[in-house]
């Protein structure tokens, strides 16, 4: 119970740290947007459809688990087209949205923290390694979304909270019930295509808005380059 408390406050202090680090970096918010669209689409391919696919391919068929990808894809495209294109009145939520979906994640991190040392301290100790790696962009990724739809600094820092404060909840809740492995995955799955979506059509093309291509591009593959690594050597 204590060990994974206190991983749930290392997550904690690592989003909160890679959060501030965008605020005071953000006037080069455009290489911010460059890294965290190369860290999200890593996220999405090294991180969460992996996890998804070795989880769900014990009750599901692949092709199954790649419409849920899919599936979560489109209902974030459903979800941005509905609010609107960009106006400033409708800004605002659409960076709200890539918010709630990044805390949300940061809540199921906690969940799996939970439920690996349910299974065992070795399975629990591997999985809290992937997730503390990469805690630090998830709250560059965060905040960069509330800034770059027009939110404020004291908006972001309440989003870079609630994002920092989920794991924690996670944690605390698997110390009540379990989730199924099933559930999970099907979650796990639509996430991915969640991020997929925030990436390529929300973080990328912003960053490149008015800005030189040549170093955006390679943020963006330095934040690929950098989610691979730590999940790697995390897993290892």
């Amino acid at each position: 119970m204590y060990i994974t408390l206190l991983i749930g406050c290392c997550a904690l202090i690592a989003t909160m740290l890679g959060g501030l680090f965008a605020l005071r970096f953000r006037d080069k918010l455009h290489l911010i947007l460059g890294f965290s669209a190369g860290a999200v689409l890593g996220v999405a391919f090294f991180d969460l459809m992996p996890e998804a696919i070795d989880l769900g391919t014990k009750y599901y068929s692949l092709t199954t688990m790649f419409a849920c990808v899919v599936g979560g894809y489109l209902f974030f495209t459903i979800i941005d087209r509905s609010i609107g294109s960009h106006s400033h009145d409708v800004i605002a939520p659409k960076g709200e949205i890539g918010a709630t979906s990044l805390s949300l994640h940061s809540l199921l991190d906690g969940v799996a923290i939970g439920l690996a040392f349910q299974v065992s301290v070795t399975v629990g100790a591997v999985v809290a390694a992937a997730v503390l790696v990469h805690d630090f962009s998830d709250g560059i990724n965060t905040v960069s979304l509330i800034l770059k739809n027009g939110g404020t600094r004291n908006h972001a820092l309440r989003w870079l909270f609630v994002d920092a404060v989920a794991p924690i909840i996670g944690v605390i809740v698997t110390l009540f019930f379990s989730l199924p492995a099933s559930w999970l995955a099907i979650i796990l799955a639509v996430f991915s295509g969640f991020f997929l979506y925030i990436s390529a059509s929300d973080l990328l093309p912003e960053s490149y808005h008015g800005h030189p291509t040549r170093w955006t591009t390679f943020m963006t593959v330095l934040g690929v380059a950098v989610l691979f690594t730590v999940i790697r050597f995390a897993g290892l």
